[in-house]
């Protein structure tokens, strides 16, 4: 029987996506994810593919952060947008938006990479493209994981509660038009590559997200363990 991506993906998540892809697209997306976890290194580990949606259900989330791809090299990938696992060095565009964390809010970052505890306060980390092919990054671009978190975009704007988009880069940015409920908000940035020597550094992301929260009469996200809590 022939894999279904969808079908792996939390249920609160998959009703709320199926209405915006199209199952032709996904049909195809699934033969090719499969042929290349079987013909090659590929990350993140399979369990990890939904891990964005398993730890940010569809209810309570209140910020998405969009990446691109995950990352490319062995241990890095866990299926978190910018996210590494614990004990795995920050890498560089983490390591830029930690320096942001603190000019920004005057308190130092996490001392791990790993975002997790982001994701408990209603923040989800997802790239827009889920797979990659170890060592090449966007060697899954275009092959139809956008349908699909294009799709999550699309049942985020439906949330009658405000949803923060944090969009960074130009390929984040493209995704604007999907936000079309004038209750959230969109905060547009460079990404924070180093490669990006302009439009990252500087655009404060962290208070903004927390302003737009708190105008909305929810609490701020903490993010890192030196904030003071709620």
């Amino acid at each position: 029987m022939p894999v279904y991506l969808l079908d792996f993906m939390p249920e609160d998540w998959r009703e709320a996506v199926t209405p915006y892809v199209d199952p032709t697209t996904v049909a195809a997306l699934s033969s090719f994810v499969v042929e290349q976890y079987n013909s090659g290194v590929v990350y993140p580990r399979k369990q990890d593919i939904y891990a964005a949606y398993k730890l940010s259900p569809l209810a309570s989330t209140r910020v998405l952060i969009l990446g691109q791809d995950p990352y490319i090299k062995p241990g890095q990938a866990h299926g978190l947008s910018f996210s590494v696992p614990p004990g795995v060095a920050v890498p560089p565009s983490l390591r830029n938006v930690y320096q942001e964390m603190r000019d920004d809010l005057g308190v130092d970052p996490p001392p791990s990479g790993d975002l997790t505890a982001w994701t408990r306060q209603g923040v989800m980390l997802l790239n827009a493209v889920l797979t990659v092919r170890a060592g090449t990054p966007n060697s899954h671009k275009g092959q139809g994981w956008e349908n699909i978190t294009d799709a999550t975009i699309r049942a985020l704007n439906d949330k009658p509660e405000r949803v923060v988009f944090v969009l960074w880069g130009a390929a984040a940015k493209a995704k604007a038009p999907f936000i079309t409920n004038n209750h959230h908000v969109v905060l547009r940035a460079g990404h924070p590559s180093p490669m990006n020597q302009t439009g990252f550094l500087g655009s404060r992301p962290f208070s903004r997200i927390n302003a737009a929260l708190a105008a909305a009469g929810t609490l701020p996200v903490r993010w890192s363990p030196a904030m003071p809590r709620h």
